[in-house]
């Protein structure tokens, strides 16, 4: 167990069962100052390293970790109480993101010729070189998925990690870089704590070079605050209320059956899950006949079984939030559709797929963010009310269109506010196109994962510039500086003409 931690342990709990799954270590401030010492102790011979020798445990990773499923999606299933599927997407996401990063990082880092001011004469070079030390915070929710993603781009760019998982679902993260380390990664460059933020989060951000974290809007307005204190750069994902739009072409059945996933995944429980459904008028009824009939089917579980369609919520916390986001919805005149009750039947922390219609602006389900398996339906009559009704929110992560016009969708995606847009698809198609940025606007967040960005927000960009020959800033000798002046305008207005500038 590699957490540098003073000996103080936790309990954590299996959420299928309520009964005890594992003892871990729990670190303190002291901790969190020894493993930043321990992570820039190792840092400086790891960024010395060329980036094709640090890419290569994680070229091995694709591979090491589709070949090991079995073990890590019984440890993210027990520690989160996610259905097998879901679990496996969690493996799918570390293997093509390692896989993309580990061939895109040696030519990203690249020394890069850039443009001089004087054509010829001045010769300029952007360099990428690493922060140092990346203090990493990474969630319960998608605890593989979302610590993993984050540390192998960081790793590769030369830095070091004091990662700090969410102490519940930490066995997953631990188990990675055990993995990452018989696979030749220097197991000092990537550190662990666990513990409370209100114990240690203080130390972790006082330390750290830059900050990655996932999680709520609250909890990420603190960390860039304490961040910009320090004048260190963070990157922020936060909460969603996703919305889905369903237009009047759209093929129900493939809709219904992408609102499924994109509604239920994990239980809800996923920052780009879709919890406000709006459906074209014309096509309303028929969709919510279909969405209702489909999600009150849904198979729901605990276990290792492959044909569980939806598992457990991960807390108490969780699952009180989600009652009373319900509770409060029915008791002030929304109509559950189906769903709409914990399940202790089938263990503590189960909660039904839920969908509601009449949901208004006084419940706390209208605009907050809910984080579980609950959905509200509404109507719309025109393109415009659909894209005025996805916007009218505080958040901007995800959203989604369905439609049989792809070029309809593509107008329509333009339009709405969110860092990404899915076409026929909820959430997957755009998170998982890892050459492109994934983020949000407003508040859900700053700075991108995946794309160029995801790799250069642990790079600083230094530019070396060097003068040859006689041609500099200054006349030469003998001529006066108002000629001169009237040669370098005379000449820059050559260079823009011929477009040498």
């Amino acid at each position: 167990m590699h957490v540098t931690s003073s000996g103080r342990t936790r309990h954590i709990f299996a959420p299928f069962t309520g009964e005890t799954l594992a003892e871990l270590p729990v670190s303190d401030v002291d901790d969190v100052r020894r493993a930043y010492e321990k992570a820039r102790a190792a840092q400086a011979e790891w960024a010395r390293r060329p980036v094709a020798e640090r890419a290569r445990p994680f070229l091995r990773l694709h591979d090491a970790i589709l070949d090991r499923r079995a073990e890590i999606l019984d440890i993210v299933q027990d520690e989160t109480g996610k259905a097998r599927k879901h679990a496996f997407e969690e493996v799918l996401d570390v293997a093509g993101c390692a896989l993309h990063y580990a061939r895109r990082a040696p030519g990203l880092l690249a020394p890069r010729a850039r443009k001089g001011v004087f054509p010829g004469a001045t010769r300029v070079v952007e360099l990428r070189r690493p922060k140092g030390v990346v203090a990493l915070i990474s969630p319960w929710n998608y605890p593989l998925a979302l610590g993993v993603t984050d540390a192998v781009p960081a790793l590769l760019a030369g830095n070091a990690i004091v990662h700090k998982p969410d102490t519940q679902t930490a066995q997953s993260t631990l188990w990675t870089i055990d993995l990452l380390a018989e696979l030749g990664m220097p197991r000092e460059i990537w550190q662990v704590v666990l513990g409370e933020p209100a114990e240690i989060g203080d130390a972790l951000l006082d330390h750290a070079d830059y900050v990655v974290f996932t999680g709520s809007t609250r909890a990420g307005r603190k960390i860039a605050e304490e961040a910009a204190k320090r004048l260190i750069g963070c990157s922020l994902e936060l909460g969603g209320k996703n919305p889905m739009i369903v237009l009047d072409d759209a093929d129900l059945d493939v809709a219904v059956q992408g609102a499924l996933r994109a509604c239920f995944t994990n239980a809800g429980q996923l920052c780009l899950s879709i919890e406000r459904l709006y459906v074209h008028a014309p096509v309303f009824d028929a969709f919510t006949e279909r969405f209702v009939r489909e999600t009150r089917a849904l198979k729901l579980g605990a276990g290792h079984d492959w044909t569980v369609q939806m598992g457990s919520l991960t807390s108490r916390r969780q699952l009180d939030a989600v009652t009373a986001h319900v509770d409060d919805a029915v008791a002030k005149g929304a109509k559950v559709l189906t769903g709409g009750r914990p399940r202790p039947d089938l263990g503590p922390l189960f909660y039904e797929p839920t969908v509601l219609t009449g949901v208004a602006e006084d419940m706390e389900l209208c605009r907050n963010e809910t984080f579980g398996p609950v959905v509200a339906l509404y109507p719309f009559s025109t393109e415009d009310e659909a894209v005025e009704l996805a916007n009218d929110t505080v958040y901007g992560l995800n959203a989604s269109i369905w439609t049989s016009s792809p070029a309809r969708a593509r107008r329509l995606a333009a339009r709405v506010n969110a860092g990404t847009v899915n076409i026929n698809e909820g959430y997957a198609s755009a998170y998982a196109s890892y050459d492109a940025p994934m983020g949000g606007v407003k508040a859900s967040g700053l700075g991108r994962r995946h794309g160029v960005e995801g790799l250069l927000r642990y790079t600083e960009a230094r530019t070396v510039a060097s003068q040859a020959g006689r041609l500099g800033f200054e006349p030469p000798a003998g001529v006066p500086y108002e000629k001169w002046a009237d040669i370098l305008a005379g000449a820059l207005k050559v260079m823009r003409r011929l477009r040498i500038k």
